[in-house]
């Protein structure tokens, strides 16, 4: 009998303590390392969440948008909101590499046999291709 009663005080404190805790739901940040940072807001502004700045290296940050998600992670759960304790829902941590694209002999960047270097050399030949194109159909409608 007195098992039982142990047993039985064991599992109330035990669901007692999910009661006060909570199981929470399992998020994780979305995939958005490599990612320029104005499209891992919009990314992440999709999914209902909100992007906050945790780590920014480099010297190039006069076009925040153009600096390079390295990493994301979820914020902690329970923060500090003007003296009271909260949760933190959808706060997504970014760190930011505003290197701007590959290396060249005068600009610092990621190598360019780097994944990261490769994407950005991708996307500025891409914008390079996209905007000659956009010179050539402007140049042939004014013949």
């Amino acid at each position: 009998m007195k098992k039982i009663i142990i047993s039985a005080s064991t599992v109330g404190a035990a669901g007692v303590a999910m009661g006060l805790f909570g199981a929470g739901i399992a998020a994780a940040a979305p995939d958005v390392v490599g990612m320029t940072y104005g499209d891992a807001v919009s990314a992440i502004e999709e999914d209902g969440g909100t992007a906050k700045i945790a780590v920014t290296v480099g010297d190039r940050q006069d076009a925040m948008g153009d600096c390079l998600v390295t990493n994301a992670s979820d914020a902690p759960f329970v923060r500090d909101l003007t003296g009271e304790f909260g949760h933190a829902d959808g706060e997504v941590l970014l760190t930011l590499n505003c290197n701007r694209g590959a290396a060249t002999a005068g600009v610092p960047g990621a190598s360019a046999a780097s994944p990261e270097g490769r994407e950005f050399t991708a996307k500025a030949e891409e914008a390079a291709a996209a905007q000659q194109a956009e010179e050539e159909e402007l140049a042939a409608a004014g013949e």
